[in-house]
C-alpha cells in the first residue's frame, strides 16, 4: 500500500458564502464520489468544517474541489489540517 493510499483524516474549515447556498450538501455528493466517510458541518461563525477519512490521494482530491471554482456559494479560504483516522465515520453526513 503506498502512502497516497494510506488512510488519513483531514479536517478542512471553508470560509466565504458557505452556509444556506447547498455547499455541505455538494461537499456530501464530491466525498461520496471519492469514497471518503465523513461529515460537513456548519459553524456558528460562519465557517463550514469539513472532516473526510479515506485515502490520502481523495482526501487530496476532495481538498482540490473545495478550493475550485465549481463549489456553491463562494469560498475565500481553505485551512485544513491532516491527522490519523480514526475510523469513527460511517458514510458522510451533514450537519
Amino acid at each position: 500500500m503506498g502512502e497516497e493510499d494510506c488512510p488519513v483524516r483531514m479536517n478542512a474549515w471553508v470560509r466565504g458564502r458557505v452556509q444556506g447556498v447547498g455547499f455541505r450538501w455538494w461537499t456530501r455528493s464530491r466525498a461520496l464520489e471519492l469514497g471518503l466517510t465523513g461529515a460537513a458541518t456548519n459553524l456558528d461563525d460562519g465557517r463550514v468544517e469539513v472532516v473526510a477519512e479515506g485515502p490520502k490521494s481523495a482526501c487530496e482530491r476532495l481538498l482540490d474541489r473545495l478550493k475550485g471554482d465549481g463549489t456553491p456559494g463562494r469560498v475565500d479560504s481553505v485551512v485544513e489540517r491532516w491527522g490519523e483516522a480514526g475510523g469513527s465515520f460511517d458514510g458522510f453526513v451533514e450537519r
